[in-house]
């Protein structure tokens, strides 16, 4: 419920201004407006959030500071005794993150025939996975292709896209839906059985589905259940917190730490899929997030110390529709298939200040430009947001295609005595998708020999930005891709070598080395709020 005066009062000019947006079509921007536009507002330019690494194989490189920190941080094991002889898990393929991109992986890798488990911090479903909302792109249609979709995807990564891996998304795209529906996905469909499909930002084709508004809850679902009844153990609560590399160098599995009585166990495996999703609970630049409360870039921080290379470790995506108001959803997502149905985003005076369907970044900084520089915002508690104008969706539509179509979104703002129906929402961008990740061949293989990874975790597929409906394809796609790359290799070898944890001493000197004093130990595993407790300010939870 809209309760300020100056919210009632903007609200007017919305609604008298709805018409005439309905119709109107602000023009897209140029390339050099966007250019000039990212520079200027997008928080990947804004150089003071951004430290240089100077130690491991980014050295010499920038990321964000909250990322750094726990990049160049003391291992959780530095001052543990760890018996590598006492293996508690034996198996071909250990899966560490049990969201879509680890519940895909661990299906086709018991496909292959390996003895497959998953670990995870959380329960297997606690993941972004379960809140994505919007759809899945693939090029299925007739005045489609593959071709088509990989150019929207690569003109819209800023052409940064590692050409081998997005040629693997979208050539996979279709086969992948087909696997989801085989599997008991419940896509939107007409009477007839065609899947319905949509335009998202920067597609230049209806490839969008969807399952209704929450599309990565239904897809979860029907993964987990693939999950639980193949009877492929799922460890929940137990975080990997060293990965364990054999003499060799290779992978060979990881520490485990269970999240509740913190007792430590040792997995062995032959070969290991990251699959840790993303990184929105560090809540770089004080942004809030739209992710899950285990989103806090695990997988990056222990890739990393073993060896494996970052790519694009720079770059994050905002989702410019986030929750702005209420309070108690503050931060998040807003569907973007809530513009996809024909809301506009307007500013204070009822003004559609930007096409609708621009890409993630481009329209996450023409709101930070309207609520800055132009004063265009509308106030709130929190701060500031502009109007996502839903009524527009059936004056355009008819009457019932909100209910119909995006239900859970009108569900979400009715607790809080919000008519999305009737009533314009404030939104204003909020931090949703990590970009940037481990860098990987087209196999799924990391730089160090036998560790894949999958999902979120990867960075290169979508190069420095992504477009709506490819995050649930790659989970998808590049976690079956992991899952028969790591079983096939798996089956190549009997035994794995002697185990070490001799890198973690490396790293140390490293640090040491670089004049790097820090109290910080990673992975993080849990955000950071302010819970009164001394113990989570020391990085122990």
């Amino acid at each position: 419920m809209y309760t300020s005066q100056n919210m009632l009062d903007s609200i007017k000019k919305v609604e008298a201004a709805r018409e005439a947006n309905a119709v109107l079509e602000p023009r897209r921007m140029t390339a050099e407006e966007k250019e000039k536009l990212l520079a200027t507002y997008h928080p990947d330019y804004k150089q003071s959030e951004f430290a240089v690494l100077t130690v491991g194989p980014n050295k010499g490189e920038k990321v964000p500071l909250e990322l750094a920190e726990l990049l160049q941080a003391n291992s959780r094991i530095k001052d543990m005794d760890i018996d590598l002889t006492k293996i508690d898990y034996d198996v071909d393929v250990l899966v560490i993150g049990g969201g879509g991109a680890g519940s895909s992986a661990a299906i086709e890798a018991d496909n292959g025939g390996a003895k497959t488990m998953i670990v995870t911090k959380l329960r297997i479903g606690d993941a972004n996975t379960m809140m994505a909302e919007g759809g899945i792109q693939a090029a299925d249609k007739p005045n489609d292709s593959p071709a088509q979709h990989y150019l929207d995807a690569f003109g819209g990564g800023h052409f940064a896209a590692k050409p081998e891996l997005l040629y693997r998304l979208v050539t996979e795209a279709p086969d992948a839906i087909q696997w989801l529906s085989d599997l008991g996905v419940e896509f939107d469909k007409t009477e007839d059985g065609t899947m319905v499909t949509t335009h998202g930002g920067g597609t230049s084709r209806k490839r969008m589905h969807a399952a209704k508004d929450y599309s990565g809850a239904e897809i979860m679902r029907t993964l987990r259940d693939e999950v639980l009844n193949r009877g492929i153990p799922v460890v929940d609560f137990t975080a990997a917190i060293e990965l364990i590399l054999d003499k060799d160098g290779k992978a060979a599995g990881a520490v485990l730490m269970n999240m509740e009585t913190r007792e430590i166990k040792i997995a062995r495996a032959k070969t290991v899929i990251i699959a840790t999703g993303g990184a929105g609970r560090l809540h770089y630049q004080g942004f809030p997030t739209s992710n899950h409360y285990g989103a806090t870039a695990d997988g990056l921080v222990l890739a990393y110390r073993v060896g494996a290379k970052l790519l694009y470790a720079d770059t994050l995506q905002y989702h410019p529709t986030g929750v702005a108001y209420p309070e108690q959803i503050f931060g998040a997502l807003v569907t973007e298939k809530v513009r996809s149905l024909g809301a506009k985003l307007v500013n204070v005076n009822g003004e559609a200040f930007m096409h609708p369907l621009e890409t993630r970044d481009v329209s996450a900084a023409s709101i930070i430009r309207e609520c800055s520089d132009r004063g265009n915002g509308v106030a709130t508690a929190e701060g500031v947001g502009v109007w996502l104008d839903t009524p527009m969706i059936e004056l355009k539509n008819g009457e019932g295609t909100i209910e119909k179509r995006i239900p859970a979104m009108m569900r979400m703002f009715a607790k809080h005595n919000i008519d999305i129906r009737k009533e314009p929402i404030l939104v204003y961008p909020t931090l949703h998708y990590q970009n940037g990740g481990i860098d990987i061949s087209a196999d799924g293989m990391s730089g160090v020999e036998n560790l894949y990874v999958a999902g979120e975790a990867v960075g290169g597929i979508h190069g420095r930005n992504r477009l709506m409906g490819n995050s649930l394809l790659d989970i998808i796609v590049f976690g079956r891709n992991a899952g028969k790359s790591a079983s096939a290799k798996a089956a190549t070898f009997d035994k794995v070598g002697e185990l070490t944890l001799e890198h973690v001493k490396a790293f140390d000197k490293q640090l040491k080395e670089a004049g790097i004093e820090t109290d910080v130990v990673s992975p993080k595993l849990l955000p950071t709020y302010n819970h009164g407790n001394p113990e989570f300010e020391k990085g122990a939870f």
